[in-house]
């Protein structure tokens, strides 16, 4: 649901784009294939700007994936520093969630900055409510289409802060990573997508790193529940996506910057009343206001809103691709901050575990016509191949040719 103009296509229609510079026909075909100087001049500038865009582009996704991954990485080591002082997760989840009523906000200052005709708030409003439909944002519509994704993203989230209690911030990150998985399996099964092998064997080797990770502690205590935290959480990610494309579709930038700031003011107005419900049964007693950890709680909130931005901006200024990468570097990044913060100590079996559900998550992004870019890419290595042959065996019989006359012999040709 990311792009600022466009609709967002799937990984696979991704493709680089070839700049050609066609050439007229003449009279006579010899003056066809001649080139002026203008040509050759304006051909050498489109691919001049043609290197130097992709360069940006490329350095662009590099910057996006060392913020996306940053981002996540203070979001989960915050949150562990928080539960040292404050374990209330779903205050914390209710209270981050509030954050993204700023999302539309900031989009809107941006496009006053960027846009060369500018919009009035309500104007651009409503334009980007089209997401919801052709009749725009209802108070039916408003209930109907924001109440599950609402209800999906406090739980994915909530969900993600109760593993984090009782796993290293390491081993859920990793576990979460297995949503990708799961995306596909209900993709496959609801959406009827294209069946590919290379992703059945991911989605194998996640429930076999979630396996691993279970099986690490040996089934019993924390370790398990949190293990059965973290999937939980990456399910409800996995439903969240899923339902999102099927219901509504995909989203520019706009749109959803709409959405999650929608979703912002759905869960201000209705889940309130859930974090006070959990203060008075004392499942969550934080006590006064004034005496809250607010750093560490604006803390939170800001970077998850950051990460969030940066996911659905990182796919308008580089390659979507980039953005799953950055994700998925959050896992050595929380392992380095465990290491060297917090003395933590893997097993082999942990470390074993979480290669494998990485691995899984790679293969995951391979395009739909991974195979057969993979055979076109050998069967032009090959023919290149052939052609440096053929040239190094005509090279040497020009040499062994010369090398004859040199010595006075002749070679007389067969009949």
């Amino acid at each position: 649901m990311k792009k600022h103009s466009a609709r967002v296509a799937p990984l696979s229609s991704y493709s680089a784009s070839v700049l050609t510079c066609p050439v007229s026909e003449g009279e006579e075909g010899s003056e066809s294939h001649a080139e002026t100087p203008g040509s050759e001049g304006s051909g050498a500038r489109s691919q001049c700007q043609s290197c130097a865009s992709t360069a940006l582009k490329v350095l662009g996704g590099l910057l996006v994936v060392l913020s996306v991954s940053s981002s996540w990485v203070g979001t989960t080591q915050i949150v562990k520093l928080t539960f040292q002082s404050f374990s209330c997760p779903f205050f914390m989840t209710w209270f981050s969630t509030n954050w993204n009523i700023l999302f539309f906000p900031l989009y809107y200052s941006g496009h006053l900055v960027t846009a060369r005709q500018k919009q009035t708030p309500i104007q651009k409003f409503r334009e980007c409510s089209r997401i919801f439909g052709e009749d725009g944002l209802t108070l039916k519509l408003f209930l109907k289409r924001t109440a599950p994704f609402s209800i999906l993203w406090t739980l994915t989230n909530y969900l993600y802060l109760l593993a984090l209690r009782k796993l290293t911030a390491t081993d859920v990150s990793a576990l979460y990573c297995c949503h990708k998985a799961f995306v596909f399996l209900l993709s496959w099964i609801v959406l009827k997508d294209r069946f590919m092998g290379v992703r059945i064997v991911a989605a194998i080797m996640a429930i076999t790193g979630i396996v691993m990770m279970a099986y690490a502690d040996g089934f019993h205590g924390d370790s398990i529940i949190g293990v059965a935290l973290a999937v939980g959480s990456a399910s409800t990610s996995a439903l969240y996506k899923v339902l999102f494309k099927m219901c509504l579709g995909s989203a520019n930038l706009g749109e959803a910057a709409h959405f999650f700031s929608t979703l912002g003011f759905f869960n201000l107005i209705f889940i309130s009343c859930t974090p006070v419900i959990l203060f008075f049964t004392k499942v969550e007693h934080w006590g006064s206001l004034s005496a809250l950890p607010w750093g560490y709680l604006c803390g939170v909130a800001g970077l998850w809103l950051a990460f969030n931005i940066l996911v659905n901006v990182g796919v308008v200024l580089t390659y979507p691709i980039l953005i799953s990468i950055g994700t998925l570097l959050s896992v050595p990044g929380n392992a380095a901050v465990d290491v060297l913060k917090h003395e933590v100590i893997f097993s082999v079996v942990r470390l074993a575990a979480t290669a494998i559900i990485c691995l899984g998550f790679l293969l995951l992004l391979l395009p739909e016509e991974w195979d057969t870019i993979t055979l076109r890419f050998f069967a032009t290595f090959a023919e290149k191949k052939a052609e440096e042959h053929g040239e190094e065996l005509t090279e040497s019989s020009v040499h062994t040719r010369s090398r004859s006359r040199a010595n006075g012999t002749v070679s007389i040709p067969l009949a």
